[in-house]
């Protein structure tokens, strides 16, 4: 099923259209395949319970703006990298007894927008399994290290989103459904678009552009061998001070002068990486992710008039050039942000605890992580004592 083009985009959703026929290329010139998007000749089960884990994800070529919003279709393709700083865990109980959908988010009730987009994520599933129970959701975001907080950007909507779908599939199919990861890919992009790299975890690339079918545009994971095994993530949480909200940049992205042009250079950053992922050269990815963070910034706080969104706080241009600090003296290192201030720097494992040195001598806290996998089941009763703790 085709899915929305914006009036004013139609002549470069062509172009686009045809940028994804030559990523698809270059996935298969390097063996990478993905399966059917499934059927099912059943109903599922609506009285079905599932829990499920996900990271979050930060980004290396970023995106901003929705062409559809019902499908969360994204106007060019995105990569990313998920990120073990921290995870979401959310659980999924259908029940036929039950008259509206309730969500549990970090303990508090979800009401409003945030509900919503749950709601969405599950009619979705519930229009596939043919069933019409409602369903309870709990759901938490667990920083590493005891961190108290996640700050503003670090990718905790993705990790739910995917975590989300994958808990309802699980639920109202069974285990055996999750084993598809294009199809709890593509419905984990439906609460936050950046949940389908979540769900396939590792380097991912999602497929999109406007007008692409549903079902065309979910995530694959590029680095199936440990090709960047020896890159780090060092995170450091900031929050927001405007309480920025992502949805809010997504509506005005589509407007900034810059918006076509970084969707025109899309489909050669995307070959580019592609490459560099699969020759191991984390380098490459680390310097693309920084100077895509600068695009990132630079269509957000252009594509408002009277309203411009400024998403950085000072405490980033104190890390852009601690990293421009680092560089020059020989220590490589390269910094991310998607939507808001919290930043993750890229680095390797030889230098990874200098750079962690150096940001907390500033001041700042930090936690080091690793590249993380994609969404997993987890135990149910685990995932109770988790939630309730």
């Amino acid at each position: 099923m085709a899915t929305h083009i914006p009036r004013n985009f139609k002549e470069i959703a062509g172009f686009m259209h045809a940028a994804h026929d030559d990523i698809l290329d270059a996935l298969g010139r390097h063996g990478i395949t993905f399966p059917d998007y499934p059927t099912f000749d059943r109903p599922g089960n609506p009285r079905g319970v599932a829990a499920a884990k996900a990271h979050p994800m930060q980004g290396i070529l970023k995106y901003h703006g929705l062409a559809d919003w019902e499908w969360r279709i994204a106007f060019l393709p995105s990569i990313s990298v998920t990120n073990d700083a921290a995870y979401s865990i959310t659980l999924v109980e259908f029940d036929p007894d039950l008259a509206e959908d309730e969500a549990i988010i970090g303990g508090q009730r979800a009401t409003g927008r945030d509900l919503e987009r749950v709601k969405h994520s599950l009619n979705a599933v519930r229009n596939v399994a043919a069933i019409k129970s409602h369903a309870r959701v709990w759901s938490r975001n667990v920083v590493a290290g005891g961190a108290l907080r996640a700050g503003k950007g670090l990718g905790t909507s993705a990790s739910g989103s995917a975590a989300l779908a994958m808990a309802a599939i699980a639920a109202a199919f069974g285990a055996d459904a999750v084993q598809n990861w294009r199809f709890v890919s593509a419905m984990s992009r439906l609460l936050a678009g950046s949940g389908c790299r979540a769900a396939t975890g590792g380097v991912s690339l999602w497929m999109s552009y406007p007008g692409i079918a549903h079902e065309n545009s979910f995530a694959v994971r590029l680095d199936t061998r440990g090709q960047l095994a020896s890159m780090r993530l060092v995170t450091v949480p900031l929050d927001s001070r405007i309480g920025l909200k992502t949805e809010s940049a997504h509506a005005d992205a589509p407007n900034s002068p810059l918006f076509r042009c970084w969707m025109r250079n899309r489909r050669d950053e995307v070959l580019r990486c592609i490459e560099a992922v699969m020759a191991g050269d984390w380098l490459t990815v680390a310097q693309m992710a920084e100077a895509d963070s600068i695009t990132l910034h630079a269509v957000t706080m252009t594509g408002g008039v009277e309203h411009k969104l400024f998403a950085w706080e000072p405490e980033n241009i104190t890390l852009f050039r601690a990293c421009d600090a680092l560089r020059a003296e020989g220590v490589p290192v390269y910094f991310s942000t998607d939507t808001g201030p919290t930043t993750v720097l890229l680095t390797d494992a030889p230098h990874a605890a200098q750079v962690l040195a150096r940001i907390r001598a500033l001041g700042f806290d930090a936690v080091e992580g690793n590249i993380a996998p994609g969404a997993q089941l987890v135990d149910v009763e685990s995932a109770r004592e988790a939630l309730e703790s």
